[in-house]
Protein backbone atom coordinates (compact mmCIF):
# COMPACT_ATOMS: atom_id res chain seq x y z
CA UNK A 1 0.00 0.00 0.00
CA UNK A 2 1.20 3.36 -0.75
CA UNK A 3 0.39 6.58 0.08
CA UNK A 4 1.19 10.23 -1.77
CA UNK A 5 0.51 13.72 -1.57
CA UNK A 6 1.23 15.95 -4.43
CA UNK A 7 1.25 19.51 -2.52
CA UNK A 8 1.68 21.02 -6.32
CA UNK A 9 -1.70 20.08 -7.30
CA UNK A 10 -3.58 19.20 -3.89
CA UNK A 11 -3.94 15.60 -4.39
CA UNK A 12 -4.06 12.42 -2.50
CA UNK A 13 -3.37 9.71 -4.17
CA UNK A 14 -4.01 5.78 -1.66
CA UNK A 15 -2.93 2.49 -3.46
CA UNK A 16 -3.94 -0.08 -2.30
CA UNK A 17 -2.42 -2.83 -4.57
CA UNK A 18 0.14 -2.38 -7.99
CA UNK A 19 -1.70 -4.27 -10.88
CA UNK A 20 -3.18 -2.68 -14.16
CA UNK A 21 -5.84 -0.30 -14.41
CA UNK A 22 -8.54 -1.79 -16.23
CA UNK A 23 -11.00 1.47 -15.44
CA UNK A 24 -11.37 4.34 -13.62
CA UNK A 25 -14.50 5.81 -12.06
CA UNK A 26 -15.51 8.99 -11.15
CA UNK A 27 -17.33 8.66 -7.66
CA UNK A 28 -18.01 12.36 -7.42
CA UNK A 29 -16.15 15.20 -9.52
CA UNK A 30 -12.88 15.66 -7.39
CA UNK A 31 -12.69 11.67 -6.37
CA UNK A 32 -11.75 8.80 -8.75
CA UNK A 33 -11.54 5.09 -8.21
CA UNK A 34 -9.18 2.52 -10.31
CA UNK A 35 -10.18 -0.87 -10.39
CA UNK A 36 -8.42 -3.98 -11.94
CA UNK A 37 -10.41 -6.67 -14.60
CA UNK A 38 -12.34 -7.97 -12.01
CA UNK A 39 -13.59 -4.98 -10.01
CA UNK A 40 -11.04 -5.07 -6.91
CA UNK A 41 -10.54 -1.58 -6.08
CA UNK A 42 -6.42 -0.24 -6.40
CA UNK A 43 -6.73 2.81 -5.77
CA UNK A 44 -8.07 6.07 -4.51
CA UNK A 45 -6.96 10.14 -5.88
CA UNK A 46 -9.07 12.88 -4.17
CA UNK A 47 -8.34 16.18 -5.86
CA UNK A 48 -8.64 18.92 -3.58
CA UNK A 49 -6.95 17.26 -0.88
CA UNK A 50 -6.10 19.78 1.41
CA UNK A 51 -10.10 20.98 1.76
CA UNK A 52 -11.48 17.43 2.25
CA UNK A 53 -9.14 16.13 5.03
CA UNK A 54 -6.38 16.83 7.06
CA UNK A 55 -3.37 16.01 5.11
CA UNK A 56 -0.54 17.44 7.05
CA UNK A 57 -0.53 14.78 9.74
CA UNK A 58 -1.01 11.43 7.71
CA UNK A 59 -0.91 8.61 10.35
CA UNK A 60 0.00 4.49 9.92
CA UNK A 61 -1.60 1.72 12.25
CA UNK A 62 -1.90 -1.99 12.31
CA UNK A 63 0.84 -2.90 10.04
CA UNK A 64 1.26 -6.02 9.87
CA UNK A 65 4.15 -7.79 9.74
Amino acid sequence: MKVQYFKDTDTLYIEFRAHDVAESRDLDENTILDVDAEGNVLALTFEHASQRADVSHLMVEGIAA
